[in-house]
């Protein structure tokens, strides 16, 4: 049973699509750059918006027809991360994304998967003065200039 957009006070949730892609650590700034040339990523009054895990191992062993040759072999490749991002439920807009992440990556088989989810929009709402937001407490990563 799927959840249905709804709204509270503050937050709208809306239907949004998650792309996440699995990608050596290395390449994950020039795809991006990529998608952000097609659409901004906005959220609220912020664009660019991503996601990025830690580091991790990729494991996979290459078959016949592959580019690296068959191998009998697993690999364990280091260095791969998965990034994600949201946009709007748009088709048309995904199958673009979808198109130039194959094109821009360096993978013979870009790992590419997109969930259909729930998620948070604020209202804009004044809360300037709101004791838990990052420009009111000193837990911000990146300090005031």
């Amino acid at each position: 049973m799927a959840v249905k957009p709804f709204e509270t006070s503050s937050v709208r949730m809306e239907s949004q699509f998650l792309v996440t892609v699995q990608s050596p650590t290395e390449d994950v700034d020039r795809i991006l750059s990529h998608i952000t040339a097609i659409t901004s990523l906005a959220l609220g009054k912020y664009d660019h918006n991503s996601f990025e895990t830690a580091v991790g191992f990729e494991r996979y062993r290459p078959l016949a027809g592959a580019v690296a040759g068959p191998e009998t072999e697993d690999r364990k490749r280091p260095g791969v991360s998965l990034f994600s991002f949201q946009i709007a439920h748009d088709q048309s807009l995904l199958s673009e994304i979808v198109e130039k992440i194959f094109q821009v990556h360096s993978y013979q088989e870009p790992v590419i998967i997109v969930e259909t989810v729930l998620a948070s929009r604020s209202k804009g709402l004044d809360d300037s003065e709101n004791p838990n937001r990052w420009w009111n407490t000193s837990g911000d990563w990146k300090s005031k200039n």
